[in-house]
């Protein structure tokens, strides 16, 4: 059974409100004012906030503002309910958050209509879209629904990047979030020296360019597609509305965040203290994980001895020496479009 706070300072229209909600099957919450409804908000969670505007002690654009500004209720579905029909009034709400906006005297059909509309549609995004698959379809789909951002599914259209592509560059203002339906995609950064670090390959099924939209600077990196690649674009403000109103997707990217971080922090360990083999060997096995789960049946590694060599910190000469004694160890298969991980158990359990 779902539940709806109603914050109402009549009385009579609270109490009648009340009893028609529950006729149609849902628990409901009362109060009298803003302050008094944030703290039965607090209490028990609300599926969906019924609210006036003109209130004592609290108002509905003050109780809104502190759902928005709260983790524990950001996100909630809030409709306003109001005598008040200016143009101004309604517009106000809509900038804080409010999902919907009713004025009264309401037809009780139309009360009915707006929140099994709001309920239904504002699902918590889940935290396991598989985005190799429709997973992130899904995710848009959802997400647009909770947030009602049209140009999510306006802004779709697959654009076809061609290889060694420049997509943005270092210093550039980042515009947008991007996806990788297929292709590769690296990241990488120019030493002074004029040596290129990859600090990042991006492969079917994953984000990138979100960590500049996360901090709101410019890009300190730039992307390029490794292969002819078909790239979806989110735009910025979707994306930054997306993560105001929503913990879960927040919590996606902060995972997608923290797990980029935990793998450079790896590579610059590996480059800091072990041998050129040991770095080799473990790159090896990054990217044979990243393809099994792309493809299980053939994971073939896509990538140059040049792209490779700035993941691994070395010159393509000495990447090229320490592939060859693998191929010669029968750990690897090595051909001039892909290199196959034969015995990946034996890159994994070697003494390097």
């Amino acid at each position: 059974m779902k539940t709806i706070l109603l914050i109402e300072d009549d009385a009579f229209i609270r109490e009648n409100t009340a009893e028609l909600l529950e006729l149609a099957g849902y628990a409901v919450l009362t109060a009298e004012n803003g302050q008094l409804g944030v703290q039965q908000a607090l209490a028990t969670k609300p599926d969906l906030v019924v609210c006036d505007i003109m209130m004592p002690v609290l108002d509905g654009y003050g109780v809104l503002q502190i759902f928005n500004q709260n983790p524990q209720l950001s996100g909630v579905p809030f409709i306003f309910l109001t005598a008040k029909t200016e143009r101004a009034d309604q517009r106000r709400g809509m900038e804080l958050g409010a999902d919907d906006y009713l004025t009264k005297p309401f037809d009780r059909a139309e009360l009915l209509s707006a929140i099994a509309g709001r309920i239904s549609r504002f699902q918590h995004l889940r935290p396991d879209y598989d985005l190799h698959a429709d997973g992130l379809h899904e995710f848009l789909d959802d997400a647009r629904n909770v947030m009602t951002l049209q140009s999510l599914s306006d802004d779709r259209r697959p654009h076809a990047v061609a290889r060694k592509q420049m997509i943005y560059g270092e210093g550039d203002e980042a515009a947008r979030l991007y996806f990788v339906r297929a292709g590769q995609v690296k990241t990488s950064k120019s030493t002074a020296a004029g040596k290129e670090l990859i600090t990042g390959l991006y492969q079917a099924g994953e984000f990138f360019g979100y960590k500049a939209l996360l901090d709101g600077s410019a890009h300190s990196d730039s992307a390029v597609a490794v292969e002819d690649s078909v790239l979806l674009y989110i735009p910025a403000d979707d994306f930054t509305q997306l993560l105001l109103r929503n913990p879960e997707v927040s919590r996606q990217f902060v995972r997608l965040l923290a797990g980029q971080v935990r793998e450079q922090e790896v590579l610059l360990l590996d480059m800091a203290y072990n041998s050129l083999r040991k770095r080799v060997a473990d790159m090896l096995l990054r990217l044979h994980q990243k393809e099994s789960e792309l493809m299980p049946s053939a994971p073939h590694i896509h990538i140059s001895r040049d792209d490779m060599a700035a993941l691994v910190g070395t010159a393509p000469e000495s990447l090229s020496r320490t592939l060859s004694e693998f191929r010669q160890a029968g750990i690897v298969e090595l051909t001039s479009k892909f290199i196959r991980v034969i015995q990946p158990e034996k890159l994994r359990g070697a003494n390097w």
